[in-house]
């Protein structure tokens, strides 16, 4: 199974060593032609809004919202979540909003308020996550569902083949969130 890695900027090695652990073939997408084959994109923690002028620059925004809309399986994770939110809540632009969530920006404060902690996920039990100027969901659409929370403060959704997380599983040596991120690839 090969699964797309956008690369334009962000923690791209980082996820392409954990579907490497896992058996998965990652593929780096630059451009529109890396899109061709995927069994699905991770979308990675960055900068939201340096991620998105750069694939509109280089051509691949709209090939890849094309995608996502036509059904191809994604996660997207900090930065990644806020490029697939319908709305952000704390600016103005909105980039492929096919996940029906409402989301804050850097809402857990600067790069000095960084921490690691454990949430609780359904289906996956305890999961260590790194939380880096990770966005919160602050709405959460009726087909979206909740998979773990920090507190009361939702941190991973899914609807349908679509998962996000503010927080970097990547980060943590722990496999289980990208392992059901492929069944859903399957």
């Amino acid at each position: 199974m090969t699964i797309g890695v956008l690369a334009v900027q962000g923690d791209v090695r980082e996820h392409l060593r954990v579907l490497d652990r896992l058996g998965a073939t990652g593929r780096p997408v630059l451009r529109p032609e890396h899109l061709h084959g995927l069994a699905g994109i991770v979308l990675p923690g960055g900068e939201s809004t340096a991620m998105w002028r750069i694939m509109a620059r280089d051509g691949l925004a709209e090939p890849l919202g094309q995608a996502l809309r036509e059904g191809l399986p994604a996660f997207g994770t900090c930065a990644g979540m806020v490029l697939l939110a319908r709305e952000i809540t704390n600016w103005p632009e909105r980039f492929f909003g096919v996940i029906d969530i409402a989301v804050e920006r850097n809402a857990t404060g600067r790069q000095v308020d960084s921490f690691a902690t454990v949430v609780s996920a359904d289906g996956l039990g305890e999961v260590p996550a790194v939380f880096i100027r990770a966005p919160l969901v602050r709405r959460v659409g009726s087909g979206v569902e909740v998979l773990a929370r920090l507190g009361d403060q939702p941190v991973m959704v899914r609807q349908g083949s679509l998962l996000a997380s503010s927080f970097h599983p990547e980060l943590t040596g722990d496999v289980r969130v990208h392992e059901y991120f492929l069944a859903l690839c399957r």
